[in-house]
């Protein structure tokens, strides 16, 4: 078990081991996931793998197959050239978003993270409304968020600090480290949150520097970004898939792909922890079936009138609120439909084997 160990398999893990896969099958962990070929690792190499065929059509959604970052039960064959995956283990944490797009599915981004590092840029690209998004997706996965502000060399010290200072009215038990690749400004005291044995992931938009932060951090260019963008002063992002990388001192990073949409479902929990401060003034209301419109003895809109609640933070939280009630709603309907298509099918299979 040391060469697992090496590579995240905590006790948390080994405490959830099927005693009957592990007889049957060796444990490895998801590096990288490019469509429906997967690159493994049991500590000793990568292998190339793909799924089992019952583990592929026995999956009820995207969440049953794995995801980089996972740990798997899998064979090992040809010399350990390649692998076959026979089952997903227990996710201690699982990091997902809606698909882009009118497709309304869970996306899986990783899973078995511990810390998330939240990239935005502290120049044109930081957006408040957008890192709330972030932060709801990170916090409904149980994974500790750090906000990291990239390109602080762009602008002036005052400046940070006052962007800082707009990121904790919000996220006030969150830290938030200032950085530039740049001049290499708490390059280092990042590396130091970067601990053997933890699982990390970089999250941002495009061009926010994700990529060029993960070449600081490994102290040489082993990964590509496009040319700075003139115009817009950023680094265009080549990140096309996510990868988990072992770093020196044996830290696991995983960057990941520029995300243009954030959609959300099923993130109740993600939502309430992000905006505990609207939940905590709900639950002073004078009526307990408050709408927040125009009630008296309402205590949100007495915060917004007074200054204490941002009117901006609000209608962004009723808009997370109504876009995931709605895409679980779309999900749960179409889960519906996926189900009646099954059984006609074996129905159907079923009718003609008589």
């Amino acid at each position: 078990m040391d060469k697992l160990n090496n590579i995240g398999f905590s006790h948390w893990f080994r405490s959830r081991l099927d005693p009957d896969k592990v007889a049957a099958h060796a444990i490895a962990r998801v590096i990288s996931v490019h469509k429906e070929r997967y690159t493994i690792t049991n500590g000793l190499g990568e292998v190339f793998a793909e799924l089992s065929g019952n583990l592929f059509y026995t999956a009820d959604s995207p969440t049953d197959l794995p995801t980089t970052g996972d740990w798997v039960y899998a064979d090992f064959y040809d010399d350990d050239t390649h692998a076959i995956i026979h089952g997903v283990m227990p996710r201690k944490t699982l990091l997902r978003r809606k698909t882009a797009g009118r497709l309304v599915d869970f996306q899986l981004i990783a899973a078995n993270i511990d810390v998330a590092f939240v990239i935005q840029s502290a120049d044109y690209n930081f957006n408040l409304r957008r890192l709330e998004r972030y932060l709801v997706m990170v916090n409904e996965s149980g994974i500790i968020p750090v906000i990291l502000l990239s390109k602080c060399d762009l602008i002036t010290q005052n400046e940070v600090e006052n962007i800082k200072a707009s990121i904790l009215s919000i996220a006030p038990q969150v830290t938030v480290l200032a950085f530039s690749s740049l001049s290499r400004e708490n390059i280092d005291t990042i590396k130091n949150y970067l601990l053997q044995g933890n699982t990390y992931c970089l999250l941002g938009s495009s061009g926010v520097g994700k990529t060029t932060l993960l070449n600081s951090i490994l102290g040489s260019r082993q990964f590509e970004t496009q040319s700075v963008s003139k115009k817009q002063n950023k680094g265009r992002h080549t990140t096309t898939s996510r990868e988990l990388i072992q770093l020196e001192n044996g830290a696991m990073l995983i960057d990941t792909p520029g995300m243009r949409e954030l959609g959300n479902m099923s993130v109740d929990t993600g939502i309430d922890e992000t905006f505990s401060e609207i939940l905590t003034l709900s639950q002073r209301c004078k009526f307990n079936n408050c709408s927040h419109t125009n009630e008296k003895g309402c205590a949100i809109l007495a915060a917004i009138n007074n200054g204490e609640l941002s009117e901006q933070r609000y209608k962004n939280y009723l808009k997370m609120k109504s876009e995931a009630a709605f895409n679980e709603m779309s999900y749960s309907d179409k889960r519906k439909k996926d189900k009646d298509f099954g059984k006609l099918i074996k129905s159907t299979i079923k009718s003609k084997t008589r």
